[in-house]
């Protein structure tokens, strides 16, 4: 690399980069967050659906947003690049934000005000559609942006699987988390508060603008980042994987691993940080190493459909030892998914009054989650990671199997809390007449707040450490696929709880004093225990990818992705060091 082009490299990168690119994102979370806070207020009282409908609209909606990451991971790694992702995928959220504010401010795409001592008339098909649709941009835009922003802000520190990095990882991961709170908690605010006392139109209309303005500012940072080309379709290369070794089923792999098909000019693009090395597990994958007579087109050319390097078969076998860790996440999104819903809801029927001519806005209740976890990252940054970095040496203090594993536990508290809560509720309703304190709910709230400064974090940390370095953004889109299947999941679990118990005591009818909101809690509280178990089985026989050091090929030194070599007690790793 010439002069030029190493001063150009110095100009690109680092934290100078990050207020263009979390602009994006931070934009996206304030429209989301906007809107999803008190969405259960409008589809119930603007769209005037049931409640149950209304719940299952806003937990599919959040499921398609969570789920589209990662086709836009997909894309942005095999051609289309991270910064395209993010642009392309702005402009869709922001049509859709559009649309949906002129749904909200032109009467005959909404239904009219509920008339007094009358039925409320539902939406029309034709309403419902302009919705529907709308919804489906932002969901689509979600995709290109949220599995390339956290990537793509990785790639400006440039890791390379040192302590040092590491710990640049783990400061990034954090801000972006911090970042995206503190836009949460404007949105809470401001944007809740505009909805109900002033309108839905500008309720909407101001987020879409503020993302607008996003997709300009990101674009403008385009000289300062550092920009990592795509590395073609790791599908195909999954996918040729599985072929070359269904095709070699038969044939016996060798004792020694040095045996098996390595090229490194075929894997440089795909290896800049290192090549992943040999691993014992899953050896049947193995056999796609195997060179056999006819895997050569030409020499130094193999037929990458009967023939794999070892880096590309351990891409695929990283990928498949992060998901049973990955799926616990499924079951964390499920049993937080009532936050933005039941317990709106029950906010609504509590005593909000603060003073005579104020209440607390219901939907603002959730301000509790995002300060606390914000209290909880500061917490954990400034006087936890110090305290216990001196006795465990690990830069970032525990690692992130430790730090999801608390999170799960904390979340299953905050469960315990809703179902004590509710029935304190409606145990002062039915009994005495009387409603309860609306901040009663704080502290399941406020739990769960916690729950995310220590999962959500390290769950990120961990999609996008343990994939392999041309699969990042694709594997971090697995982050958003687990709250994608644990909001459809969420979906499903309301739908069979409310279709099997409502020929007795329907658990989730819209009158909630008659309801048995506190049992479904309990049954989530079980399916998280559950959840828990699994969860501490996997990480403790977890086994941690090994990675080359660049520049020394010949004699590989094995780069522990997050700077430890000790085994720790929960989640944490089977270090395989014999390669």
């Amino acid at each position: 690399m010439g002069e030029d082009g190493v001063e150009k490299k110095r100009k690109q990168g680092g934290f100078r980069t990050m207020p263009f690119i979390l602009a994006c994102d931070i934009c996206d979370r304030f429209a989301t967050t906007g809107f999803n806070a008190n969405m259960i207020t409008y589809l119930t009282r603007q769209i005037h659906m049931p409640m149950v409908q209304a719940s299952n609209t806003i937990t599919n909606f959040s499921g398609t947003s969570s789920l589209t990451p990662i086709i836009g991971g997909i894309m942005a790694d095999s051609f289309v690049g991270r910064f395209w992702g993010i642009t392309v995928g702005s402009i869709l959220y922001l049509f859709g934000m559009i649309t949906l504010t002129v749904s909200a401010v032109v009467p005959s795409l909404h239904p009219p005000p509920c008339a007094a001592h009358q039925q409320c008339r539902q939406a029309s098909n034709g309403q419902l559609f302009i919705l529907y649709i709308s919804l489906l941009f932002t969901a689509i835009g979600s995709g290109g942006i949220r599995s390339c922003v956290v990537p793509f802000g990785a790639d400006q520190f440039e890791f390379n699987g040192t302590q040092t990095t590491a710990k640049k990882g783990w400061n990034f991961f954090n801000l972006y988390f911090f970042a995206n709170g503190l836009t949460s908690l404007l949105a809470l605010t401001l944007m809740v508060y505009i909805q109900d006392n002033v309108g839905w139109g500008l309720g909407f209309g101001i987020p879409a603008v503020v993302m607008g303005l996003s997709v300009v500012v990101f674009v403008v940072g385009y000289p300062l980042y550092i920009n990592v080309l795509p590395g073609g379709s790791p599908l195909t290369r999954l996918c040729q994987v599985v072929v070359a070794a269904f095709k070699k089923r038969n044939a016996v792999p060798p004792d020694d691993a040095s045996l098996l098909y390595q090229d490194k000019d075929l894997d440089a693009d795909l290896s800049l940080t290192g090549r992943l090395l040999h691993t014992d597990e899953l050896k049947f994958f193995d056999r796609a190493a195997i060179v056999t007579e006819g895997d050569m087109l030409a020499p130094g050319k193999p037929n990458l459909w009967r023939l794999s390097t070892v880096h590309r078969v351990e891409e695929l076998k990283s990928l498949m030892r992060l998901l049973p860790i990955w799926a616990m996440g499924i079951i964390l999104t499920t049993s937080s998914s009532h936050n933005g819903t039941f317990a709106i809801q029950q906010a609504r029927i509590m005593d909000r009054r603060l003073t005579k001519h104020f209440q607390f806005p219901a939907a603002s209740i959730s301000i509790f989650t995002v300060t606390v976890m914000l209290l909880g990252l500061i917490i954990y940054d400034r006087l936890f990671v110090p305290l216990v970095r001196r006795f465990t040496k690990h830069p970032s203090g525990i690692n992130y199997f430790m730090r999801m594993g608390i999170g799960l536990t904390i979340n299953m508290l905050g469960n315990v809390s809703a179902a004590l809560v509710e029935r304190k509720r409606k145990d002062a309703m039915n009994l005495h007449g009387d409603t309860i304190s609306v901040f009663w709910l704080v502290p399941q709230f406020a739990i769960h707040g916690l729950s995310e400064a220590f999962y959500s974090v390290g769950h990120m940390e961990f999609c996008y450490d343990q994939a392999p370095e041309s699969m990042r953004s694709s594997a971090t889109a697995l982050f958003w696929l687990s709250i994608s299947l644990g909001n459809y999941l969420g979906t499903a679990l309301v739908t069979i709880v409310h279709n099997s118990t409502k020929k007795r005591v329907d658990w989730l009818q819209d009158d909630l004093n008659k309801a048995k909101l506190d049992s479904y809690y309990w049954l989530v509280v079980i399916l998280q225990i559950f959840n828990l178990g699994i969860y501490v089985l996997c990480a403790k026989y977890y086994t941690m990818k090994p990675l080359e050091a660049t520049g020394d090929v010949d004699a590989p030194k094995i780069t522990d992705t997050q700077g430890v070599k000790e085994e720790v007690e929960l989640g944490a790793t089977k270090k395989n060091n014999s390669v």
